[in-house]
């Protein structure tokens, strides 16, 4: 008896293991719902997470196109709150490897966020453009960013 309830145990085990990636992926909305888009979001990772201010953090995305894509740009924009807060513009090429072929890709941009960065929920929008294709995608999706390494208690303040 003592043997079927390790068994299931550990069967139970396996099984929630296999639910792990569900739990940590962040969900993430395109701008249209109706957009036709070149390029096609298959998942996001944000570590760490949350952010922690004044250390680095790396926002992963995979994704896939079936069109090559030679060049172009990313568009980053943060809310805090749900008010523009930040915009910066970087070469798709210094995201992901250029030129981009048909198939599976990613993009990784890594940020060290400024220690004063105030903890909380954001919103960051980021919109692909291409070489003579003015949006390859367009997605948000919110995150969080923590107190700083020093930590925070309430002895503290």
């Amino acid at each position: 008896m003592d043997t079927v309830a390790t068994q299931l145990k550990l069967a139970l085990l396996a099984v929630s293991l296999l639910f792990l990636p569900f739990l940590q992926a962040t969900d993430f909305k395109y701008c249209d719902n109706g957009g036709n888009y070149v390029v096609k979001v298959n998942g996001i990772d944000i570590s760490p997470k949350p952010v922690v201010s004044g250390k680095p953090a790396t926002f992963s995305i995979s994704a896939s196109t079936g069109q090559a894509i030679s060049g172009g740009k990313a568009v980053i924009d943060v809310s805090y709150f749900g008010f523009h807060i930040h915009q910066e513009t970087h070469p798709l090429c210094e995201e992901t490897s250029c030129p981009i072929a048909v198939g599976n890709f990613v993009l990784s941009h890594n940020q060290v966020l400024p220690g004063f960065t105030p903890p909380g929920s954001y919103t960051l929008k980021m919109t692909l453009t291409g070489d003579g294709i003015p949006q390859l995608t367009c997605i948000s999706f919110d995150f969080e960013i923590g107190f700083g390494a020093s930590g925070f208690s309430i002895s503290d303040a």
